[in-house]
C-alpha cells in the first residue's frame, strides 16, 4: 500500500441516462427521484457509492486490502468481529484488554481501514457491537459525495408493459398476459460534486495514491459492469478533477465548482444526447496552486 495522499482534490462527475431510471424513490413507487419544487432529477450519494463499491469488488475480487465492508449478504458485525479476532479478543476479554492497552481502539480502527477499501475511502459507522463492547468506532472518510442533480428539469414517463408470464394457475385460466409499469427518464444529464481530504487521509484512514487511482477508475467505469434494463443506458461522460498543491488546499471548493459550466446548446429544446450540451472549464479563473484534469 502506498503512502497517504498529500494533495486535496475536488471533482465534478457528469453522467447521463437514456430511457432508464437512474435512482428510484421507494417512497414514490420507485419513480425517478425529483426535486418537487424545481423538477430537477436527483441521484443520491448512497446510490453512487454503491456503484463505486461494486466496481471495486468486481475488479479486486476481495483481494487483501481491497475488500468491501458494506456489501450484499455480509452482516456488518461479521466484518467487525474480524478486527477483534485479529487481536485475539472477544466480548469476554475486551474490557480487560482495553484496560491494559489504551491504544486498542486505534488498533482496531486501523485494522478495518487497512483491510476495507470503502472504509478507507468513505469512512463507516461501526458501532453495532456496542452492547458487547466490541464496536470498531466511527470513521470519517476523506472522500465525500453530494447528491447528483440533473442539469435540466426532467419529465419521468410511466410506461405500461405487458408480460406473458402469468403468476397463478387461476389467473392463467382467465388471461394470457399481465400488465405492468416501469418509470423511465427519456434523457437527462446529471452533475455530481465531490471532495477528497488529504488531511483526513493522513490522520485517519491512510487513503493512498493507489486508492485514489482506483477511485478515479471506479467513478469513470461505475456503470460499465452494473447494467440493468431498469436503469437503461447510463454512462459517465466526464470526470473533472481539481488538484491543490497542498494538503489543506489553496481555494474554496465553490470557486472551483463555479469554474465548471454545463449549458444546453441554443438550438436544443428537449435534450436527448450528451452532444446537446456544452461543457466548459474556465481554467483562467482557477486560483494559484490549483490544476485541472479532465478525464473523458
Amino acid at each position: 500500500m502506498s503512502e497517504p495522499i498529500k494533495n486535496r482534490y475536488e471533482f465534478v462527475i457528469l453522467f447521463d441516462v437514456e430511457n432508464g431510471n437512474p435512482n428510484g424513490d421507494p417512497d414514490a413507487g420507485n419513480m425517478p427521484r425529483v426535486d418537487p419544487e424545481t423538477g430537477y432529477g436527483l441521484v443520491t450519494d448512497v446510490c453512487l457509492k454503491r456503484k463505486i463499491r461494486d466496481y471495486v469488488e468486481t475488479v479486486k475480487e476481495d483481494a487483501a486490502g481491497w475488500r468491501i465492508y458494506i456489501k450484499d449478504g455480509v452482516p456488518l458485525n461479521r466484518s467487525d468481529a474480524e478486527a477483534f479476532a485479529h487481536w485475539n479478543i472477544d466480548e469476554k476479554t475486551v474490557k480487560e484488554a482495553k484496560k491494559k492497552d489504551d491504544t486498542l481502539d486505534e488498533k482496531v480502527r486501523d485494522f478495518m481501514c487497512q483491510n476495507f477499501f470503502d472504509i478507507r475511502t468513505f469512512g463507516a459507522v461501526m458501532t453495532t457491537f456496542v452492547k458487547n463492547n466490541l464496536n470498531c468506532g466511527q470513521i470519517r472518510g476523506p472522500v465525500q459525495l453530494g447528491f447528483a442533480r440533473s442539469v435540466d428539469p426532467i419529465v419521468p414517463q410511466e410506461v405500461t408493459i405487458t408480460r406473458v408470464a402469468i403468476t397463478t394457475e387461476a389467473d392463467a385460466e382467465k388471461k394470457g398476459t399481465e400488465m405492468g409499469r416501469k418509470y423511465i427518464v427519456p434523457y437527462a444529464l446529471y452533475r455530481c460534486e465531490g471532495y477528497v481530504s488529504a488531511n483526513l487521509a493522513r490522520k485517519v484512514t491512510g487513503f493512498s495514491e493507489d486508492d485514489l487511482a482506483l477511485l478515479w477508475d471506479a467513478i469513470q467505469n461505475m456503470f460499465e459492469y452494473d447494467r440493468s434494463a431498469a436503469r437503461g443506458k447510463m454512462a459517465v461522460r466526464e470526470l473533472i478533477v481539481f488538484k491543490h498543491d497542498s494538503e489543506l488546499g489553496c481555494a474554496p471548493a465553490w470557486k472551483l465548482f463555479d469554474a465548471v459550466s454545463v449549458t444546453r446548446k441554443a438550438d436544443v429544446i428537449s435534450p436527448r444526447a450528451y452532444g446537446d450540451y456544452t461543457v466548459a472549464v474556465d481554467e483562467a479563473a482557477l486560483p494559484a496552486g490549483v490544476t485541472c484534469t479532465r478525464k473523458g
